[in-house]
């Protein structure tokens, strides 16, 4: 019986997100599990120098390199296994697993997504273009959902919401800055925690 849970974060880019997670376990609020590995699918991704900067490993797995969708992913799993992983956040990771990848981890995996679901969201929806759309429908609050993933772009189960209100003048990147400081940074943690939490007690 594990004490923590081992926990991998897989990442695109900066590593915002990935920053909040590594702040809020060096605070302590990540008490149920241990970030053991950071995997980029993007070479120099600046998220794997802050996971150096933690002490936490890095991996750069690249799909050009691996041929195929499937020896990619084959790859990632392979890195998964290798550190014990149980649970894996996807921080901006701008890859889509496929049905077989994410069944071999059932409410193993968790996302978050920078709206209200099932507002804005879905095939495509990443990054500014949510803000932007939210702006354009004229939504006067909008937020952000931790979800469990599933084979549907943004259709696992909610973990946690997070609600946002939209002021006037907002351009889609000061709505951005707003949702990540106000909404991810703080769910992000709290439901991989819960998730930890529960596997654990289960």
């Amino acid at each position: 019986m594990k004490n923590k849970v081992n926990v991998a974060v897989l990442v695109s880019g900066g590593g915002t997100n990935l920053q909040a997670l590594l702040d809020a376990e060096a605070r302590g609020e990540i008490k149920s599990g241990e970030i053991k590995v950071v995997i980029s699918n993007k070479a120099g991704a600046y998220a794997l120098e802050r996971a150096k900067n933690s002490g936490v490993d890095g991996v750069t797995v690249l799909k050009k390199e691996c041929g195929s969708p499937e020896a990619f992913e084959d790859k990632i799993l392979s890195v998964l296994e290798s550190y014990d992983i149980d649970v894996i956040v996807l921080a901006g990771f701008l890859s889509v697993l496929s049905e077989n990848f994410v069944k071999k981890y059932p409410k193993r995996i968790i996302n978050v997504h920078p709206s209200l679901i099932p507002s804005f969201c879905g095939d495509g929806f990443y990054g500014l273009r949510v803000h932007e759309e939210a702006l354009k429908y004229g939504v006067k609050v909008t937020g952000a959902t931790v979800h469990f993933v599933n084979e549907v772009t943004d259709g696992g189960e909610i973990i946690f919401q997070k609600a946002v209100e939209i002021k006037d003048g907002d351009t889609p990147e000061i709505l951005q800055k707003r949702v990540m400081e106000e909404a991810e940074w703080k769910l992000l943690p709290a439901a991989l925690e819960k998730v930890c939490n529960d596997i654990i007690n289960n």
